[in-house]
């Protein structure tokens, strides 16, 4: 008995360290400062191997083998995570291409997003051109084609559409955004969507003009998500409801004004607008109960293939199939890799204790993008799902075992278990949403449990449905406009947020900055260089009662102190502020 309980403890400590082992690897890769030689991340890889091979030996003692296992697997995750840096960086950009005009010729191969100062589009480039000879640059890039201005001689901007080949003149760089602390990364979303460079078109008077050369059959899920979003745009009437309904149906999150978004963010419930995790598992949910209930219905089916399984089978299939109408963006990613691990896990009979399920999905989601760890949504995500496992298994025994079984007290118990589970996770995401946005919303309980049911089972199916009926569109923008005014009620109250001032302390340099803005709430930000990013060093000093503003803030383009930041708070002397800016002007040259 003593060997057995033993063998047992061993074997659940190695279900643990394997899946810990990955994520702990990829994270560790990614705290690199510059990436290692190709050879060095293929030994690491090597050895990991190894190791796995020599656990396979009946020889290793059995209170080792979860400490081998764990150093295998911390090792295999930081040489593939290297070398999959390194394969990205192969097709990146050359430096001599940097502003330079470029013949490129490809398709269209994502849903453009139209805006007032033009449209933007993802560009699969099929042969680039420089005068006569041919040069190599990334094969998937993004493009803005600017609308012309009153006066110019550019040549207006043609509508775009997924699928089509043309023919244009464009100015890349490379990927690189604003090093503002705290502020969204544009380099990693460019990172993670496989886009190795930017740029707009060129259409002067000696530029020659933009030529579309086909209509091909290719990407037609993108054709598909561009004729919906069209037309929800042009049946809605209120411009509010139709962008939302557009970002629910086909993922366009642009399509949402940005006042909306200041009214999400102030209620908690901006990760409700968006095609995120929670709209797919509902999204599955639904999927398997349909699906279910069809295969029931035969009996040869049921025969062949247990109910429950095609259940399980057939909504995770049918939300990768919504997750991929939608854009397949990273969020709804990761919700259909962590469906389909759980999955898997149940059809094949094995019963895990939730730490362990919640291990090894996060490790599959790891090894998928394991540039995810850096996002906060991926925190956010776990962390909640987590809460989720726990609650729900430690409030099996808080169900009512007794009474009449009624509709009414069955009802009562679902909703008092999803009120609970909703406080538990608006508690418990407080401090982690704090930390990682600085802000935090106090009306998100309220808002939540109203937007959550109303969004996912309210809005959401009568916004699907209108793909094949278009009048639903009417009454789900009637959901949306009535939701609206609701969440305006909440985000007008004095207390709806409260927000903190960020601790001097930087996470990345890992050093308290000098400043003597200290006292009040300083940011730092040493530029890493993962592989990916450009090296530079910067500090942004606002608010201080004896500061005055920087002379030269007004004209900075690439410094810390953007003009959205000067407007907001006040910089620091040219003589005391250490950016990039201030120290050329100090010195007498000009900053670009």
């Amino acid at each position: 008995m003593t060997i057995t309980a033993r063998r047992s403890d061993s074997g659940a400590a190695g279900i643990a360290a394997l899946p810990l082992g990955l994520v702990l690897g990829a994270a560790l890769q990614l705290q690199q400062r510059e990436l290692f030689d190709t050879p060095i991340y293929a030994v690491f890889v090597a050895f990991a191997l190894g190791g796995w091979w020599f656990l396979a030996l009946e020889k290793i003692a059995t209170w080792l083998r979860p400490a081998l296992l764990l150093a295998a697997a911390v090792a295999f995750a930081f040489g593939a995570t290297g070398l999959r840096a390194h394969a990205y960086l192969q097709t990146a950009l050359d430096r001599q291409m940097e502003g330079a005009d470029v013949e490129l010729v490809g398709v269209v191969s994502a849903m453009p997003q139209r805006g007032e100062l033009g449209q933007r589009f993802r560009f699969e480039v099929e042969s680039a051109r420089q005068g006569a000879a041919e040069v190599r640059v990334p094969p998937q890039v993004q493009l803005s084609w600017y609308n012309a201005r009153p006066g110019s001689d550019a040549s207006p901007a043609e509508p775009l559409h997924a699928g089509e080949r043309w023919q244009l003149t464009a100015r890349l760089k490379s990927p690189h955004g604003n090093v503002n602390p705290h502020g969204f990364d544009y380099e990693l979303w460019l990172w993670e969507q496989g886009l190795q460079a930017t740029g707009y078109l060129r259409t002067g008077r000696n530029d020659p003009a933009p030529v579309r050369l086909a209509v091909t059959w290719r990407h037609p899920v993108e054709r598909a998500r561009e004729s919906v979003r069209d037309a929800i745009l042009a049946r809605v009437a209120d411009r509010q409801a139709a962008g939302i309904l557009a970002a629910l149906v086909t993922g366009d999150q642009a399509a949402i004004e940005r006042a909306d978004w200041d009214v999400f963010r102030a209620t908690g419930v901006a990760h409700l607008m968006s095609i995120s995790g929670l709209h797919v598992t509902m999204f599955a949910w639904l999927a398997a109960l349909l699906t279910g209930w069809l295969w029931r219905r035969s009996a040869r089916l049921c025969l062949a293939f247990p109910a429950q399984h095609a259940a399980l089978v057939g909504g995770v299939l049918l939300a990768a199939g919504y997750a991929l109408f939608s854009g397949w963006g990273v969020p709804a990613q990761r919700t259909v890799l962590m469906l389909a691990t759980v999955g898997l896990l149940r059809l094949s009979g094995r019963r895990w204790p939730w730490p362990q399920v919640w291990l090894v999905a996060c490790a599959v989601v790891t090894m998928a993008d394991p540039w995810a760890l850096t996002q906060a949504g991926f925190w956010l995500s776990f962390v909640a799902v987590g809460i989720l496992f726990a609650s729900s298994s430690g409030a099996e025994n808080d169900q009512p075992t007794s009474g009449d079984g009624t509709f009414h007290a069955k009802f009562g118990a679902k909703t008092w278990q999803a009120l609970r589970e909703q406080a538990l996770i608006t508690l418990a995401l407080a401090p982690l949403t704090l930390l990682l946005f600085n802000q935090l919303s106090l009306v998100g309980l309220p808002a939540n449990a109203i937007a959550i049911p109303w969004v996912t089972l309210v809005v959401t199916p009568l916004a699907l449905g209108g793909v094949l009926f278009a009048p639903l569109w009417d009454l789900a923008a009637l959901a949306v406009q009535a939701l609206g005014a609701f969440l305006g009620m909440l985000a007008g109250l004095p207390f709806a947020t409260v927000s903190r001032a960020v601790c001097c302390w930087c996470f990345v340099c890992r050093r308290r900055c000098d400043c003597s803005a200290c006292r009040f709430f300083c940011h730092c930000c040493c530029g890493r260089r993962r592989g990916r990013r450009r090296a530079s060093s910067t500090c942004w000093r606002p608010t201080s009662a004896k500061a005055t503003r920087c002379s030269f803030a007004p004209r900075i383009t690439r410094c810390c102190t953007t003009p959205a930041l000067a407007s907001r708070a006040r910089a620091t002397p040219a003589a005391a502020c250490s950016c990039r800016c201030c120290a050329r002007r100090a010195s007498g040259s000009t900053c670009s």
